[in-house]
């Protein structure tokens, strides 16, 4: 029986949501996570799951019953389909980088993966992650199937065919309708990428986007402001016998000297001399030498993350990228905002979930990070004005300030989200401030705020 235990004040990664649960259950199994739900039914409390604390938003708070996932990560089947993909049932608490582990040792692989590997996969669904690639959907596009238990502590199963509105929800839905027990991925035969990483002159890059974007299994690049200078990402598949390998001591000076050590002591700088800003993005645009390697594909896909910052991203439609992107540099410049974190560019095919950020259209992704000890809510402010003009729609686990009634003009089904969520949790017992705010409230219900710490 997974234990509860007296709660400890909560923060996410990025200590921009805090919380104090009233208790803090640690499931094992599906028993376990039955049993905590109805438990909660029974005291009137509310309930949120928790994962690896990676998203920026208070996605994960509760004053209520805080359920770690952690141990609910266990490998349940392996069924191979007839079109050459297999499908992959997987506890929700498993995170990330654990599975890529998982299916390695099963010659498998996710088609395609963003670059953090420490988020559940329950979290990484629920929130929209995604990596890049023109022809390709996010993490939540490769889920076949998924189990929760609901609000009545009932155990569902949810597919396009099982409860398909439900299914909706249970795979990009913040949690609203349950608690995520199991997925079902469809995953492919393991793969390797060959990674080009260059620094480009953002003029280049800008003008030949279109080729770039389409011509790469996946593309995407980092602009320095205050420069012209940018760092591109091409990755592609090559065949198993293609090996350019990486020194290792090459490795460590891009990925551990460069990516973070220096990374961090430069932001440190323009921290405490703003006015250097601009010369530090130049230098450290220009430190970065071009390099190319082959590895298997989750090893390409992630990239150590280690100096802390905040981040809003947005999904615009991929034909208002350029445009945007000028309008951050117009006000970067004309604003006096010294901003020494690369704005990071990624692309996704559209599809058709209800609230994912490609629904219907072909996406470009602009993400705009600061670091950790800079202000950064004037910048994110302004960014959120540019994408706005364009039906700018935010990443659901990052920054942004938006509320339901601006994000129901800007998905097609979000009414549908809306009662479904209503219909599936009628007295918003998987609910918070952060989902009534982006969700609404639960439909006739009068709620008090939680206290969030």
């Amino acid at each position: 029986m997974g234990r509860p235990s007296t709660a400890a004040p909560w923060h996410n990664w990025a200590r921009t949501a805090h919380a104090t649960p009233r208790s803090v259950s640690y499931p094992c199994n599906l028993d376990d996570l039955v049993s905590t739900v109805r438990r909660a039914g029974t005291d009137g409390m509310r309930v949120r799951a928790v994962g690896g604390g990676h998203s920026f938003t208070p996605a994960a708070v509760t004053d209520g019953v805080q359920v770690v996932l952690d141990a609910v990560n266990a490998l349940e089947r392996v069924v191979p389909q007839r079109d050459g993909s297999t499908h992959v049932t997987v506890g929700a608490g498993i995170r990330l980088r654990a599975l890529n582990a998982l299916l390695a040792q099963h010659g498998l692989a996710m088609r395609n993966l963003g670059d953090i590997d420490k988020q559940s996969i329950a979290g990484a669904i629920s929130t929209g992650t995604h990596g890049t690639g023109a022809r390709l959907g996010g993490l939540a596009t490769q889920v076949v199937g998924a189990r929760i238990v609901t609000a009545a502590g009932e155990v569902v199963e949810t597919s396009r065919t099982e409860r398909p509105e439900l299914f909706e929800l249970a795979r990009l839905g913040l949690g609203s309708v349950g608690l995520l027990a199991a997925v079902t991925l469809e995953v492919v035969p393991a793969f390797r990428l060959e990674a080009r990483e260059e620094p480009w002159a953002l003029d280049d890059v800008l003008d030949g986007l279109d080729e770039l974007v389409d011509g790469n299994d996946h593309f995407e690049f980092y602009w320095f402001p205050h420069t012209r200078r940018a760092l591109t990402k091409r990755n592609n598949r090559v065949a198993d016998d293609v090996q350019h390998r990486l020194n290792p001591v090459r490795s460590f000076v891009d990925d551990e000297l460069l990516s973070n050590g220096l990374f961090s002591l430069t932001n440190r700088v323009a921290t405490l001399v703003p006015p250097a800003t601009a010369t530090i993005n130049g230098l450290a645009a220009r430190a970065l030498s071009a390099r190319r390697y082959t590895a298997p594909s989750a090893e390409v896909f992630v990239s150590p993350r280690r100096v802390k910052f905040r981040e809003m991203e947005y999904a615009v439609p991929r034909a208002e990228l350029i445009g945007v992107l000028h309008e951050i540099d117009r006000w970067i410049e004309a604003s006096g905002e010294r901003v020494p974190f690369p704005v990071e560019v990624r692309f996704a095919a559209q599809d058709d979930l209800w609230l994912s950020t490609a629904h219907g259209r072909e996406t470009a992704y602009v993400a705009v990070h600061q670091y950790v000890r800079l202000p950064y809510t004037r910048y994110f402010s302004a960014v959120e004005r540019i994408v706005a003009q364009v039906e700018g729609r935010p990443h659901w686990g990052k920054l942004h300030w938006l509320d339901a009634e601006r994000l129901g003009l800007v998905y097609p089904r979000f009414a549908d989200a809306q009662r479904v969520r209503n219909q599936a949790d009628p007295e918003g017992m998987f609910s918070n401030p952060y989902l009534d705010r982006v969700l609404g409230p639960v439909e006739g219900l009068e709620r008090v705020p939680e206290a969030v710490a």
